[in-house]
């Protein structure tokens, strides 16, 4: 949409903005609209498909294009900005820190829009009341699923679906928000694609639960362990559904896999991008010997997903951003096909994670037990549905 009038003087401007991710970090977009705060009118629209993103990076990318579609139309006006992302609003607002590196380039383009801070304004409001820039921002999201850019005018079939335009669900974090029906029902999507995670079988670590990860030794199975493997393979290969198989480079998820190869007679891929934490000095202590050596950094651990453990280790916010290009990968690869991926704990937890657009403090509310097997369906529209985990019966 074109301004209505481009005079600053006296004009307030309202922008609301609204930013998603579908997987978080996942296929991302933001939508921006802008309007007259006297009679409502809306001046401009805008939209963007901005690829693999999490969802607060993309709010606040959705915070930039509203203020620059705002000062293009009226550079002196004053501007309340509304959001449903009480980060952004608070931290814009100068009331909360901006810790993560991500959001302070971020934080300073928007805060640079308006040469002067004291024009602009923001609001928290209630994701009911931010429709129409959800909607943009769905928009965005399914014209990059289609390989395609937004443009004005599109409308996502979920929306179409649900009804008139600005009555849809939020595009706020996940996949199952933005992009299916809160009942579970909806359009016949075809087959999924089902991602069938395997946790390692035991290695000498395992049942003192050492920190094991990718910047340690490389252990291979125990006796346990490999008991596990056949285990967990005759039931895959009894059940008959897997058609793929890819796993982890280490030592443990590759002998694992080779279980169930050698069942199952189908090959192995390998990925780097399911390996395991790399946990830096940790590798191979305990819990407590970790609090022990290093009790601040462990606090501080457990205090934030973005904290790297002593050493130069990997943060789970990392590994976060790794698993989920390996698992794009892997579904574009795999379509409408049920693959085994052979895995360690981070990995299966942070896919689960995804799946569910749960917080990343989840990571730590979830037990999985080796040679236990999750599953997550992935739909072609972004859905995400987790169908079993730590399922651990075929070990009895």
């Amino acid at each position: 949409m074109t301004a209505a009038r481009s005079t600053g003087a006296g004009l307030t401007l309202v922008v609301e903005a609204d930013g998603g991710s579908r997987g978080n970090p996942g296929p991302a977009g933001y939508g921006a609209v802008v309007r007259d705060a006297d009679s409502g009118q809306v001046l401009r629209e805008t939209a963007e498909y901005i690829g693999i993103a999490t969802n607060n990076v993309a709010e606040y990318r959705g915070l930039i294009a509203g203020l620059r579609a705002a000062h293009e139309l009226a550079p002196d006006a004053a501007v309340l900005v509304r959001m449903d992302s009480k980060l952004v609003v608070e931290q814009m607002s100068g009331r909360w820190k901006i810790k993560h590196p991500d959001m302070q380039p971020l934080a300073a383009e928007a805060g640079a829009v308006f040469p002067s801070r004291a024009l602009i304004r923001y609001e928290w409001i209630p994701r009911a009341k931010n429709k129409h820039a959800d909607r943009l921002a769905n928009e965005a999201m399914d014209a990059g699923r289609r390989g395609e850019q937004w443009s004005a005018g599109a409308s996502t079939a979920e929306l179409d679906a649900g009804g008139p335009a600005g009555a849809s669900e939020p595009a706020g974090g996940t996949a199952a928000e933005a992009a299916a029906p809160s009942s579970g029902w909806g359009p016949d999507l075809g087959p999924p694609t089902t991602l069938v995670l395997l946790r390692h079988g035991e290695t000498p670590l395992t049942p003192s639960k050492r920190f094991s990860g990718s910047g340690g030794t490389d252990p291979e199975l125990s006796g346990a362990g490999r008991r596990q493997a056949a285990a967990v393979a005759e039931a895959l290969a009894a059940r008959g559904t897997i058609q793929a198989i890819v796993s982890s480079p280490l030592r443990r998820c590759r002998e694992t896999a080779a279980a169930v190869a050698d069942r199952t007679g189908l090959d192995v891929r390998i990925d780097d991008g399911m390996r395991e934490t790399d946990f830096g000095a940790w590798e191979g202590l305990t819990f407590a010997e970790v609090r022990e050596r290093y009790p601040d950094d462990l606090e501080a651990w457990l205090d934030s997903t973005e904290v790297r453990p002593t050493g130069g280790g990997e943060s789970f916010a990392t590994v976060a951003s790794r698993v989920a290009v390996a698992r794009d990968k892997l579904l574009a690869r795999y379509a409408g096909r049920k693959v085994l991926v052979v895995t360690h704990v981070t990995p299966v937890k942070q896919l689960v994670r995804l799946a569910l657009g749960a917080p990343p403090e989840s990571l730590f509310r979830m037990e999985l037990s080796a040679a236990s097997l999750s599953s997550v369906d992935y739909y072609v529209d972004g859905t995400a549905s987790l169908r079993l985990l730590n399922d651990t019966g075929h070990l009895r």
